[in-house]
């Protein structure tokens, strides 16, 4: 089977390793985005997947758009039995989802229908969820609306962060891939179209759920901070400074003699810094981040700026009496 690769991520860099690792497919080339500035110096650096590539040495193609006639010319060249498309973040025109022998297959990563979308794997743990998964399927020209070929369940750890379960997810993709396209060429994978009535959708993340909201219950506020640990980080203030909090653990409140304020300092310990919450889940903060330093222990960071019981995290025009 004659493959053409398209993905951009670290998610769709496994998939491609996982392919050239088994040595049963011909990967005629790769397909990526084109180098992005990053970084302080927003200097260019390539995708993983360019990174994969060339160290396998591999044809590689960077083009704008993957619709202009200049790349559609290489791709009737490369003439691919399949192409595979794992978080490649260009829309896919017609002529590559339907001209191949075997189409387009796309890894994704959610139980398909449910959270359809950029980014599955983040709203499955905002959402709590005690579990997620991976698709394998046939594209078509909706957003992660095509038929499905497989799926592998995978639990959530409760206290698992973003970075762990994104790890995890991609390797489990590049394993169902293999798969996938060895019964796709054996003429045996299923094919299974989607219940659209059970559709949900995973939005790309907006940088405004970094900013930690006290009021909200305290579930939800530790689920945002797995969400976006260790990097960017969830954001709060103290005193006007910004602090990022990279872990916390969620633990009940027993109510204090006289109300607490959502996100009042209640206790300091060597486990770390308790903070009430909307409701009667408060967190205890583990790890934090104050800006422009190293991750810290949220004991060490509370020490190091005498904190007390009653101060209280907010936003950056936050008055503390």
């Amino acid at each position: 089977m004659r493959v053409l690769f398209m993905g951009t991520p670290a998610f769709a860099a496994a998939s491609l390793e996982a392919l050239l690792h088994s040595g049963s497919f011909d990967i005629a080339g790769v397909v990526t985005q084109p180098d992005r500035p990053k970084g302080r110096g927003m200097t260019l650096q390539p995708s993983e997947v360019k990174l994969v590539s060339i160290q396998a040495g591999l044809p590689l193609w960077q083009p704008s758009r993957v619709a202009d006639a200049e790349f559609m010319e290489t791709f009737e060249q490369i003439n691919p039995d399949v192409v595979v498309v794992v978080a490649f973040g260009q829309k896919i025109p017609d002529a590559i989802l339907f001209g191949p022998r075997f189409g387009c297959i796309n890894v994704h990563g959610s139980l398909l229908p449910k959270y359809r979308g950029a980014a599955p794997i983040q709203w499955s743990i905002l959402n709590g969820d005690a579990s997620t998964g991976i698709t394998t399927m046939y594209m078509d020209q909706g957003w992660d609306t095509g038929d499905i070929i497989y799926q592998e369940t995978l639990a959530i750890a409760p206290d698992e962060n973003f970075t762990s379960l994104y790890q995890r997810m991609a390797r489990l993709g590049g394993e169902l891939l293999v798969k996938t396209l060895q019964d796709v060429s054996a003429g045996i994978a299923p094919r299974i179209p989607q219940d659209s009535t059970l559709a949900t959708l995973a939005p790309k993340i907006k940088s405004d759920l970094e900013k930690i909201d006290w009021t909200c219950p305290g579930k939800s506020i530790y689920n945002g901070i797995r969400v976006f640990a260790p990097s960017p980080g969830a954001e709060t203030f103290l005193n006007q400074e910004r602090l990022k909090i990279i872990a916390a653990v969620p633990q009940e409140f027993h109510a204090a003699s006289e109300p607490v304020k959502p996100g009042e300092i209640l206790q300091i310990s060597k486990e770390g810094i308790v903070v009430a919450t909307g409701d009667t889940t408060s967190l205890c903060l583990t790890k934090v981040q104050p800006l422009g330093k190293k991750v810290m222990s949220a004991n060490d960071f509370a020490n190091g700026r005498r904190l007390k019981p009653g101060m209280i995290f907010g936003k950056k025009d936050y008055i503390i009496a």
